[in-house]
């Protein structure tokens, strides 16, 4: 595939997320960005002159779809490249598929790290781009006592290993860690919601996704745990805000590289140009961010490669940087993961995130969390590191 000959065939990006199903109301606001992105690439002359086209299926959040639905994508309606995926079982369940075939993934969410294809571009932040600045946040005192409940699958459970080691660096207390189903009863969050009662930990550190995030704090705002505990979370983004009974997570804090509130002329564009889209009243969050981003700088290597083949790809963004919503961002070329802006928000009475700490550069991914301890971020603060709120 070469630029000359490819101003004649359209390039066939192909978009994996759900329109139904548990996590279908974050991901339809990332396969709405993927959409915005493809649209402004093409008003600005396509990728070297060739009209990208979206391809779409809806997955219904279900690994087993998404692995069938990147086949015939690259087998059947000859795909050039994948773009997508929210949850880690959905991720790992398409890459087998674009590493047999020789194809490229963009990944379009945040994640637990611990993982390398040549065939993925993984756009989201890894654990040191927001659990290690979210933990140096929650445990600016020894000894705090937490409780950890998430969705059982890979993304929650590693996460709170990582977050065990550094409560123990700390000498804090983990009082428990529970797990739920996706399609999880509201009876089992029940019983989860009153042992943290009994238990009264300091922080609840929450990483339930889906519908479920939304019935899970009901219960605790019912239970009157709001009040006298810490809630944080790396999962609860505009989107599930939005999701729920008005004021219900205010106060809440969660660890992310982008907010809707990020004040920076380019997010203001894309927030203007998300909502002139798809609706005034929409929400962007975190996922639909990244997704933007991997789009255009993916999309931008092809054009300048003249292929999408991974490896051409991978070569072109390691000497690539892109004016993202959240900050410049680049890839890693050690690792494939992009340099990120990590940010803490506090919850709003209005749904939206006051950002009480952030980066003032893009830091490196360690998707292995080589450097995983508290110092990092606390005794050794980086200077690129600095809080918006005085006592953080």
């Amino acid at each position: 595939m070469t630029s000359g000959s490819a101003t004649r065939r359209p390039l066939l990006v192909g978009a994996l997320y759900s329109e139904t199903g548990a996590t279908a109301f974050v991901e339809r606001t990332q396969l709405n960005a993927t959409r915005l992105a493809i649209e402004e690439i093409n008003a600005a002359g396509g990728v070297d002159g060739r009209e990208a086209v979206l391809l779409a299926q809806d997955a219904q959040s279900d690994p087993a779809r998404f692995a069938a639905i990147a086949e015939s994508m690259l087998d059947d309606e000859r795909a050039d490249l994948l773009i997508g995926c929210y949850m880690t079982n959905t991720r790992q369940a398409v890459v087998p598929v674009v590493e047999r075939r020789g194809a490229l993934l963009g990944y379009a969410a945040c994640y637990e790290g611990f993982e390398y294809s040549p065939n993925v571009i993984y756009g989201g932040a890894v654990p040191n781009q927001h659990i290690l600045m979210l933990a140096r946040h929650l445990m600016n005192e020894p000894g705090k006592r937490f409780y950890l409940v998430g969705t059982r699958y890979t993304f929650p459970i590693e996460s709170h290993r990582v977050l065990l080691t550094l409560i123990a660096e700390r000498k804090g207390h983990a009082l428990a860690e529970r797990y739920v189903p996706i399609e999880v009863t509201r009876r089992e969050l029940d019983q989860i919601v009153q042992d943290i009662r009994r238990k009264k930990p300091d922080v609840v550190f929450c990483t339930v996704v889906g519908k479920a995030a939304s019935a899970f704090y009901e219960l605790c705002a019912e239970a009157g745990l709001t009040a006298d505990t810490t809630f944080a979370s790396l999962t609860i983004t505009e989107a599930e805000v939005a999701a729920m009974p008005p004021r219900l997570a205010e106060g809440h804090l969660t660890a992310a590289t982008y907010f809707q509130s990020v004040d920076t002329p380019e997010n203001r564009r894309f927030v203007r140009a998300y909502q002139a889209r798809f609706g005034v009243h929409e929400r962007l969050n975190a996922m639909a961010e990244t997704a933007y981003v991997v789009t255009h700088l993916t999309l931008g290597a092809v054009a300048r490669a003249g292929s999408a083949a991974p490896e051409a790809v991978r070569d072109e963004l390691s000497r690539m940087t892109f004016r993202a919503p959240e900050g410049e961002v680049r890839l890693d070329p050690e690792n494939s993961h992009l340099y990120l802006w990590p940010r803490i928000g506090r919850v709003q009475a209005d749904g939206q995130f006051q950002i009480i700490a952030e980066s003032t550069s893009p830091v490196k991914p360690d998707p292995y969390l080589v450097n995983h301890t508290l110092e990092d971020w606390d005794g050794a603060t980086p200077p690129s590191l600095l809080p918006l709120v005085s006592g953080i």
